[in-house]
C-alpha cells in the first residue's frame, strides 16, 4: 500500500514525533511520583550518565526504567515484521530491538535492575506497573 502523504509531508509528521516526555510517559511519571515520593523515594528522569538514558532512575537502588513505544522497539514484529513495506522500517525497528538489548545487558552487568514497559500496557493499567516498581524498591 502506497503512503497517503508526500515524501515532505511524512518527514514533517515524523520529525514531531518525540523520544522523550510523550503523553505516556508524563502520565505514568505522575502515577509513579504519587506513589514513590511519599515513601521518600526520589528518581531522575532521562538520566544520561548510564548507557541507554532510560526514562526513570531510581539511582540509589540502581533501577532503570525503560517506557518502549510499540512501533519503535518493534511490539509484534515477529509476526509483523516481515510483512512490512519498507526495508528503512524493518532496519530501523530491528536495530532498536539489538540496541535495547545491549542496554538491558551491560546495565544488568553494572548491577541494575532494568524494566521495560510497552507503551499500550502502560496507558491500559498505570496502577499495575507503578505497583510493580514500588514492589521492587521495597524488596531491595
Amino acid at each position: 500500500m502506497a503512503d497517503i502523504f508526500t515524501r515532505e509531508k511524512r518527514s514533517e509528521i515524523m520529525s514531531k514525533i518525540r523520544g522523550k516526555d510523550t503523553r505516556v510517559e508524563i502520565l505514568f511519571r505522575k502515577a509513579l511520583s504519587a506513589e514513590v515520593y511519599p515513601k521518600g523515594y526520589r528518581y531522575r528522569i532521562h538520566y544520561r550518565k548510564i548507557i541507554g538514558s532510560p526514562d526513570v532512575v531510581f539511582v540509589k537502588r540502581k533501577i532503570a526504567i525503560f517506557i518502549d513505544g510499540d512501533f519503535w522497539h518493534g511490539r509484534g514484529y515477529g509476526k509483523n515484521g516481515k510483512t512490512m513495506r519498507k526495508k528503512f522500517w524493518r532496519d530501523k525497528i530491528e536495530s532498536n530491538r539489538l540496541r535495547d538489548r545491549k542496554v538491558n545487558r551491560q546495565l544488568k552487568r553494572e548491577g541494575w535492575t532494568v524494566l521495560r514497559f510497552w507503551e499500550s500496557d502502560v496507558k491500559k493499567d498505570v496502577g499495575r506497573f507503578v505497583a510493580r516498581i514500588v514492589a521492587e524498591l521495597e524488596g531491595k
